[in-house]
């Protein structure tokens, strides 16, 4: 993978990207959004056999997060 490559995943998405996800079948979003960072998560997890897997898991793809610029806040009501 070229340099250019991995700035992309590391970015956060643009408009241009959201729109192009929108318009994805359900398995191809989240093959290209969710699976690669779960996996390396998975793998990380495999590897620290922590006594909250759960926890461990949750805490690894908030760290690791490539649009964290980009998450929406949670509404209050």
């Amino acid at each position: 993978m070229s340099e250019e490559g991995k700035e992309n995943t590391e970015a956060p998405m643009t408009l241009q990207d959201k729109l192009k996800s929108a318009a994805l079948p359900t398995r191809a979003y989240l093959d290209e959004t969710v699976v690669p960072l779960l996996l390396q998560g998975l793998m990380q997890l495999v590897q620290v056999r922590p006594e909250n897997p759960i926890e461990y898991l949750a805490s690894y793809l908030l760290q690791h997060n490539p649009n964290k610029a980009a998450a929406p806040e949670p509404e209050q009501e």
